[in-house]
């Protein structure tokens, strides 16, 4: 029954997470947008107010204007009724915590700890999960006010941070946990930018300018450095959301470096939007997300086993090894702790039911995501049974 309500609790939490998230990468990227596609105000009557820029759209049956008053309206008071985007960035990183809290640090023995990779005890290996997601946060943030003034050396300064942080997590977690782990830190980054600096810095310039004096700029240009930064985060942290679906991605030997390749191919493709909006995009960016991308397919492609690495394998033998090894999760009544029933509804009792997940067997036995965290412990022996007996069946 534990495990039954923990699958809920991870459900809605998720479905929160991903309902949250969408609003909060939805406004970020409207701003980003907006921002970039205003154009000097037509009337000069405007311009007297105090606009600096301005957009018009059609949507929904409407046309909008937005304009932007870089330092308030002039000869006119601030509206009570503002507008403020921080909630779906709050809801989005507490769900997070929920999630990683509720799958990786309640489930530590079977997603956040791979024994193989290092024997960490769940206490020490939730207390490290903590320590990256504060330390990435201070480590960037000191980053940010050291090198003020140097966008693009800080630029290059915190993929080096990320690659590091991603180099690190893959010696100490399961290859899932590691590649979560860069998501979540990456992501505690960009909420802590809107609640630290982005919010407090809007509301300082909003009492200034309520107030009638002057906005100090240093807030605004703090806060557009960091949204900035958030901006080309969120297509990196969308892939980890959705890349532990995808095993071929994070089970390679050298998988942290597979993430920094697609994340690369992740800010090309938002830097191609974002000079798009001003019309100032060509074909060289989305020409190198898609190289980066087709490398990873080819770097990554299955390596086919000839079938003779472990000689004739017969249906006793394979079936010994899924007995040993996975029968412990895919079973109509799993005896592994932490599972309810069988991941993804997948039996193996049967050797019907062997031959008809063969090819997916195989890959994720080749891929090592599976057994998951290596629990039941697959020896690389059993790993080459599986692989030359896949083969056998496709002679």
């Amino acid at each position: 029954m534990e495990a039954y309500l923990l699958d809920w609790a991870a459900l809605l939490v998720r479905w929160l997470h991903f309902i949250a998230g969408v609003a909060w990468i939805g406004a970020s990227f409207y701003f980003v947008m907006l921002d970039s596609s205003l154009s000097a105000p037509a009337r000069e009557q405007d311009k007297a107010r105090g606009v600096t820029g301005e957009l018009w759209a059609v949507h929904g049956g409407g046309v909008y204007q937005s304009q932007k008053f870089l330092l308030g309206p002039i000869g006119e008071p601030l509206a009570q009724n503002l507008h403020w985007s921080k909630w779906e960035a709050y809801t989005t990183w507490l769900s997070g915590m929920g999630l990683l809290a509720i799958i990786y640090w309640f489930g530590a023995d079977t997603y956040l700890i791979d024994q193989q990779v290092m024997a960490l005890t769940p206490v020490a290996a939730v207390a490290i999960s903590i320590g990256f997601l504060v330390g990435g946060w201070l480590v960037y943030n000191g980053l940010c006010r050291l090198m003020k003034g140097q966008d693009n050396l800080l630029a290059g300064v915190i993929l080096v941070l990320i690659s590091l942080s991603a180099w690190a997590l893959f010696q100490l977690f399961s290859p899932r946990a590691a590649f979560l782990h860069v998501g979540a830190m990456m992501g505690s980054i960009m909420a802590a930018n809107v609640f630290f600096h982005i919010i407090p810095g809007q509301k300082k310039v909003v009492a200034q300018m309520r107030a009638g004096e002057t906005p100090d700029a240093e807030p605004g240009i703090v806060g557009k450095q960091r949204s900035v930064h958030n901006t080309y985060f969120t297509l990196p942290v969308l892939f980890i959301m959705i890349s532990n679906h995808y095993p071929m991605t994070y089970s390679h030997p050298q998988g942290w470096l597979v993430l920094i390749f697609i994340m690369l191919a992740g800010v090309s493709i938002r830097q191609y939007f974002v000079l798009r909006h001003s019309n100032r995009a060509g074909p060289l960016l989305p020409a190198i997300a898609v190289i980066l991308l087709l490398a990873m397919v080819w770097w990554l492609r299955p390596v086919t086993s000839t079938g003779t690495a472990a000689g004739q394998v017969s249906a006793a033998q394979i079936s010994e090894v899924i007995k040993r090894r996975c029968i412990a999760c895919h079973s109509s009544q799993p005896t592994q702790p932490g599972f309810a029933e069988a991941p993804l509804g997948i039996l193996l009792e049967s050797p019907q039911q062997l031959l008809a997940r063969a090819e997916r067997i195989a890959f994720t036995v080749q891929t090592r995501y599976m057994p998951i965290g290596n629990l039941t412990g697959m020896t690389d022996a059993e790993r080459v049974t599986v692989a030359s007996w896949y083969a056998q069946l496709q002679q």
